[in-house]
């Protein structure tokens, strides 16, 4: 049992980064940092960050953090990371970055997407990876800078995920675990290890990627560097840590198929536990490993879900506090008399799979106002999710309620509304740090508080606030059929432009 009172969870978001303090004891979060960075989008489609501005914020938080909460050095017992999935990372034979990072929603591969798929086959990439290949995945993203920036290819001896370099930055260990090499589609999901199948396809050096560890192990310890630039004592384990969606799906007690969690961030997340390894004969739904050992899940992703309420309030409502906006809404009937919203502002991923999808209103008269509008973007990401949510609940046939996160999680009024049109009780937990408070939860099997990460769950992770669904979910349900028939009557219009 470790004699260190805490552990750091530490987060790798789009926007920024967030740490957390955790007591070992209690899992009472009692020092939080975040420090942001910016997005560089150099043509339509691209999203870029540049992974030393992680670095820098990742320092400068858990510095922060060790000097409000005036630790000791053996205060912390581990460092646990998750981090945004998908990003690609590359790296010349001194670890330095050759080019800024490709990230998650990134859309510039679909040329690479259907060519691996010619390769490979696309039924084969499902059975070995458990989904098709995405534009936003990594390993289209590596063929198209050997097609598109050949002297970067040649400079290339070590390709990491995003969390993965802030390991490397702490420890000087190439490190991944399966929940975030499952997004890659270069891992076979079964044996939890990269596929010398796919990589022999597609003409990709196994050397170039790190080892694989599950993800409460611990992969090294804070190197003498790492703890004069953080402030951390050298020697401190660091696990291997989880994709951000496993990491949030363990925050939120996801570790069999009795709840479902929703993650109402800026993108939207469907995510539910499986025993056994999830096949998909329709390829809709995405399977992965999970940040547990021998488990999988499955999970449904919206581009824009609170990141279509963002762009709404940014455009229209100048820059007035969501709350607000949305106690506007609460006003407006169900339906928002006819005003209907498409929140596919950047693409799709799930259930329509389509980059060229774009959002759109309609349905507008001269009846509608602001709060119509506004009730319109709310319930459009509802049906978007509920998309999701029916995709992923035949894999979850025992859950009784939905568990929601994330920013859009803090407002009852769409709590409710949540409730109503996925029929189903939706609570929240008691901690709303996400995938932090997950990487903090793996960090404590990594310094022997807990025996494996389900205990570490059980003994920190509740359910708070519960909403059940009214009268409203047989209204909601014939909105929402209605409401699905608008993607196919308006693609051709996506697809034109």
């Amino acid at each position: 049992m470790t004699t260190s009172p805490y552990v750091l969870g530490i987060d790798v978001g789009t926007s920024g980064i967030r740490a957390l303090l955790v007591n070992q004891e209690t899992g009472d979060v009692e020092g939080t940092s975040t420090r942001t960075y910016p997005s560089c989008n150099p043509f339509d489609g691209w999203s870029e960050q540049n992974p030393d501005d992680w670095w820098k914020a990742c320092c400068e938080a858990i510095g922060q953090i060790i000097r409000e909460a005036s630790l000791s050095q053996n205060d912390i017992g581990c460092v646990g990371i998750s981090g945004q999935m998908h990003g690609l990372v590359t790296l010349d034979k001194h670890d330095r970055a050759i080019r800024p990072a490709i990230l998650w929603n990134d859309q510039r591969t679909q040329s690479q997407c259907d060519q691996i798929h010619e390769i490979v086959g696309l039924d084969r990439m499902v059975q070995l990876t458990g989904k098709p290949v995405m534009t936003g995945f990594t390993a289209p993203k590596i063929l198209w800078i050997r097609s598109h920036e050949v002297d970067c290819y040649r400079k290339i001896q070590h390709v990491l995920l995003p969390k993965d370099f802030l390991v490397l930055r702490l420890t000087g260990v190439h490190s991944t675990d399966p929940s975030d090499a499952s997004g890659t589609s270069l891992l076979d999901l079964r044996s939890r290890d990269w596929s010398d199948e796919i990589l022999d396809a597609l003409e990709l050096s196994r050397s170039w990627l790190p080892s694989v560890t599950e993800s409460q192990h611990i992969v090294s310890s804070i190197t003498k560097e790492a703890a004069e630039l953080t402030g951390l004592k050298a020697g401190i384990p660091v696990v291997a840590g989880a994709g951000d969606q496993a990491a949030g799906g363990i925050a939120c007690g996801i570790h069999d198929q009795t709840a479902i969690s929703i993650n109402l961030g800026t993108s939207g997340v469907v995510f539910a536990g499986c025993e056994t390894f999830p096949e998909d004969q329709d390829r809709r739904v995405h399977a992965y490993c999970h940040g547990i050992p021998d488990s999988w899940h499955v999970m449904g992703v919206m581009l824009s879900a609170g990141g279509s309420l963002r762009w709404y309030r940014d455009t229209f409502e100048n820059g007035r506090i969501f709350e607000d906006i949305i106690q506007n809404a609460n006003s407006i009937a169900p339906g928002s008399e006819g005003l209907r919203f498409l929140p596919y502002l950047n693409g799709e991923r799930t259930p329509h799979a389509s980059p060229d999808a774009r959002g759109s209103f309609t349905g507008i008269s001269s009846r509608h106002h602001r709060g119509h509008f506004t009730r319109a973007v709310l319930e459009g990401i509802l049906f978007g999710l509920k998309d999701n949510l029916d995709l992923i609940q035949p894999y979850a046939r025992h859950a009784t309620h939905v568990r929601i996160t994330g920013g859009g999680a803090q407002s009852r009024i769409w709590r409710e509304m949540a409730s109503d049109i996925f029929n189903m009780p939706v609570a929240t937990v008691n901690v709303s740090e996400g995938s932090a408070f997950g990487a903090a939860l793996l960090a404590m099997v990594g310094s022997d508080s807990f025996s494996d990460v389900i205990s570490a769950i059980d003994a920190h992770v509740r359910t708070e606030s519960v909403i059940d669904p009214t009268s409203k979910s047989t209204e909601y349900k014939e909105l929402h059929d209605n409401w699905k028939r608008l993607f196919g009557i308006l693609e051709p219009t996506y697809l034109s432009g």
